[in-house]
């Protein structure tokens, strides 16, 4: 039986990806503390939410472009904002934010959104 070369080597990377991402998770699973872990997901659920309503757009459409925008602005701005808060929550960066306590980055984190959500809403009209 023949195959083709690029099945033989899409083949030959799969067997090379999955051991490195079975100890990437492995790895994961050990030394993230379980705070960095919530914020994880909660940046996962952010990720596949700003997915979704692109792929929503490219198929249905933009017709209340408003909305569009002010929702997938506001997934990729609480995107980034989590992200601020897990660099900020995160042992490994202690050195890097000394003067910022855990609950002070979580109370910016909070204030952020509200400001955010209220700037979407009043684009929202």
């Amino acid at each position: 039986m023949y195959y083709h070369p690029i099945h033989v080597f899409i083949c030959r990377m799969a067997a090379q990806v999955v051991p490195v991402l079975t100890k990437l998770f492995d790895d994961y699973q050990k030394t993230t503390s379980s705070k960095l872990k919530i914020i994880d997901a909660y940046m996962t659920y952010i990720l596949f939410t700003g997915i979704f309503q692109f792929i929503y757009c490219l198929l249905v459409g933009t017709f209340p472009f408003n909305s569009f925008l002010s929702g997938f602005i506001s997934t990729v701005t609480s995107f980034v904002l989590a992200s601020c808060l897990r660099m900020q929550v995160n042992q490994e960066n202690r050195s890097e934010f000394t003067a910022v306590s855990t609950e002070r980055a979580f109370a910016d984190f909070i204030f952020a959104n509200l400001i955010l959500h209220l700037v979407v809403v009043n684009f929202l009209g």
